[in-house]
């Protein structure tokens, strides 16, 4: 029976087909140094930000016109090098590499003048690159677990829960074509959001499409909801309960609410 890869193979061996959408969130848990990000083709030095990395195949960004986009495609299918650093978990000295790569395609962003999209393919990852991005792969498999395990359980949102949130008691609610309007949460997990909103907002139709705001000291996150229900009160206010899309963000501020309450406890349930 086989040794099952550990180290840098054991990521390539789990996620060795996955690529990460650089959102300004994975960027930021990656620690992509966005000023050290550069491809040399031939003489040429390229300035650009990541918009897919993987570990055999990335792709970037960079700003350049028509003209520079079809005179780039000469170099198409031949060596170039990747300049890029990342600094993960603040390290003292951030992680520098250069990674030789055939550059695959060169062609312009969809609806996005004078931005080019780079494809490149690694001839061979650095170890350490690998660790970076199969570590950051796993946490984000742990965060899905957590997104399903923590919508269990709400979090009724008080001025004390609200603290070891590091919540703002600030969130907005806006339906497409139509302005933000705040809201106060009554009730919050990963996957369900209660809230109230004065006399005289919308009462919004079942399973109609909204995006959220919620303010928090770690994150300001964004997040798309369904609604469930939405019902007026005697007094005027109207209560609605929507069910919320995957956010990394806010499963790791609930992830960190549950451990911290394990030491301040406090009354988490409705």
């Amino acid at each position: 029976m086989a040794n099952a890869p550990t180290g840098p193979a054991q990521y390539v061996a789990r996620f060795g087909e996955q690529s990460i959408a650089c959102s300004q969130y994975a960027l930021a848990k990656l620690g992509v140094d966005r000023s050290h990000c550069s491809l040399k083709i031939d003489d040429y030095v390229i300035l650009c930000v990541p918009f897919q990395l993987g570990f055999k195949r990335s792709l970037f960004l960079a700003s350049l016109s028509k003209q520079e986009l079809t005179f780039f495609q000469r170099y198409l299918n031949g060596i170039v090098g990747l300049s890029i650093a990342f600094n993960p978990d603040g390290r003292a000295e951030p992680l520098k590499f250069f990674i030789r790569c055939t550059l695959s395609t060169v062609g312009q962003m969809k609806n996005r003048e004078n931005v080019g999209l780079l494809v490149v393919d690694f001839k061979s990852t650095p170890d350490e690159m690998v660790v970076i991005l199969g570590s950051f792969l796993e946490q984000q498999e742990r965060l899905r677990f957590q997104y399903e395990d923590y919508s269990k359980t709400m979090i009724h949102v008080t001025p004390e829960t609200s603290k070891i949130l590091g919540y703002n008691m600030y969130a907005t609610i806006m339906e497409p074509g139509t302005a933000s309007r705040r809201i106060q949460v009554v009730n919050l997990s990963s996957k369900v959001v209660e809230h109230l909103e004065a006399s005289g907002a919308p009462i919004r139709k079942t399973e109609a499409g909204v995006a959220y705001q919620f303010f928090f000291q770690k994150y300001r996150i964004s997040a798309a909801g369904i609604i469930e229900t939405a019902v007026q009160l005697p007094q005027g206010i109207v209560r609605t309960v929507s069910g919320l899309s995957y956010s990394p963000e806010l499963v790791e501020i609930i992830d960190d609410y549950w451990l911290n309450t394990r030491s301040t406890p406090v009354q988490a349930q409705k």
